[in-house]
């Protein structure tokens, strides 16, 4: 199965949680420092409790590449220790890359054909030659930032441009162009339920990645009821912290477990008020 079909899978299915792997080694619980490899320990915990509720898991990688090599060998591992779960499940590298040609074909293959990821959020300032790399294999689904789920995404992300259209709906007219195909999502915070309401049409059917749901404010209800309302299923909502830390004791992976279940609930809500 390409790695786009299993997330057309999951959303036809009604799967649209996605657990955040930020893993901070001073955030898990104190007795699993201890260990050899405390990274990918903890991440199995999260993922042996959550790999048959959730529909995706995102890894950040600036949360191993911050401990080197050892770092990366946690990342690799946890890719690995995901596909032997279960061959459904989808694996976002959000490692938001985007250079020129020649460095953003290493990132992509570092990405793609090294760690084994399904997908990678994307920059797409520098343009389309930054981008190319990464949808040059089509298997693969690539998110693009647009509208961000953070406070500075109004710095840049909402400029007019001298025809009056803020910036993140050029980056979504001019992506949807360049890359027509299932391949091309976006990232649209969930901290922005307005912006995303109002601008479904110009999204289309594109596959969406949504942040910001716990820790940053946004409700997955709210936005599960937006999509519904257009008929749109091809959504992935992802929440990191307030799963993967809901508990600092023993029964961490348990609580992470209820909390997705909780999302599910959440989302399967708001779509009933709308289908």
């Amino acid at each position: 199965m390409k790695s786009y079909e299993i997330f057309l899978s999951n959303a036809e299915a009604g799967r649209h949680v996605c657990v955040g792997l930020d893993t901070d080694i001073t955030k898990i619980p104190a007795a699993l420092r201890s260990y050899k490899d405390p990274l990918f320990a903890f991440n199995k915990m999260i993922i042996d409790a959550t790999h048959d509720k959730a529909a995706a898991y995102k890894l950040n990688f600036a949360f191993y590449e911050a401990y080197g090599t050892p770092g990366f060998d946690s990342l690799k591992k946890t890719v690995d220790y995901i596909r032997s779960v279960s061959k459904d499940i989808f694996i976002i590298a959000d490692a938001k890359r985007g250079d020129i040609g020649n460095t953003s074909k290493m990132y992509a293959d570092s990405v793609f054909n090294w760690f084994g990821c399904d997908s990678i959020t994307l920059h797409p300032y520098m343009g389309k030659d930054s981008l190319d790399p990464f949808f040059e294999n089509q298997e693969k689904l690539n998110f693009v930032l647009a509208l961000t789920s953070n406070k500075g995404s109004n710095d840049f992300e909402k400029i007019r441009s001298e025809e009056g259209e803020e910036i993140y709906k050029t980056v979504i007219r001019k992506c949807r162009s360049w890359y027509p195909s299932v391949n091309c999502g976006f990232v649209v915070g969930a901290t922005n339920p307005v912006e995303l309401s109002e601008n479904l049409d110009i999204l289309g059917d594109s596959p969406l990645l949504i942040p910001g749901v716990g820790a940053q404010g946004g409700d997955a209800g709210e936005i599960a009821s937006i999509l519904g309302r257009a008929g749109r299923s091809r959504f992935l909502i992802n929440v990191s912290r307030s799963v993967i830390y809901a508990s600092q004791g023993d029964d961490f992976a348990q609580r992470a477990a209820d909390e997705t279940d909780k999302l599910n609930s959440e989302i399967r809500a708001g779509f009933s008020k709308t289908v």
